[in-house]
């Protein structure tokens, strides 16, 4: 089984799609992009700043846009945004030549996960966990949908994950075809 050309994590905040997406692209001898980040990267401003300035739907166009580009890209490891799937428009980026994860998380490993980020726009209110039920129960049917592949987070290590999912994807790793080689050399 041959590697997918690109892998896209989704989940909601807190899953672990950046820690996560870091560790399996190293392990994958792919390169990590977190999409958020480099939106940030390109606008010269964070996020929270962006939803101030060009509210949630000035955010999702340039995520659109962030994402369509991204779909050209092989050798790559994913980390999207928790609403990059709201917008149907985004469904054929994810897609496309990719193995599309879902790392589901449980409400409460969200919130303590998210609880001391001020990075979270959506969550800049008297009740996140509220917030975080009411986005789990519009994005999860989407999650579902898209996921070729759905991990559960709650209390695993992100090491304990990658592994999971290198075993999913295919066990012959570039790692593991290194250490396999290391190994042959030792009995020659």
């Amino acid at each position: 089984m041959s590697l997918p050309k690109r892998i896209v994590l989704i989940g909601p905040m807190g899953a672990g799609k950046s820690t996560i997406g870091r560790l399996l692209a190293r392990e994958l001898g792919y390169r990590f992009v977190d999409s958020d980040r480099l939106i940030e990267e390109r606008c010269g401003a964070n996020i929270p700043w962006i939803f101030d300035v060009e509210g949630e739907e000035g955010f999702r166009q340039r995520e659109g846009a962030m994402l369509a580009e991204l779909a050209e890209q092989e050798g790559v490891v994913v980390a999207t945004g928790g609403g990059a799937v709201l917008k149907r428009d985004n469904h054929p980026h994810l897609k496309r030549e990719a193995m599309v994860i879902y790392l589901k998380t449980s409400i409460e490993q969200q919130v303590e996960r998210t609880r001391r980020d001020r990075n979270r726009p959506l969550l800049q209110n008297d009740d996140p966990e509220a917030v975080l039920r009411h986005l789990f129960s519009e994005r999860d049917p989407l999650y579902n949908e898209l996921a070729d592949v759905v991990m559960f987070t709650d209390r695993k290590s992100p090491r304990l994950v990658v592994r999971q999912l290198i075993n999913r994807i295919s066990p012959k790793t570039p790692r593991h075809r290194r250490q396999v080689r290391k190994e042959g050399h030792k009995h020659a």
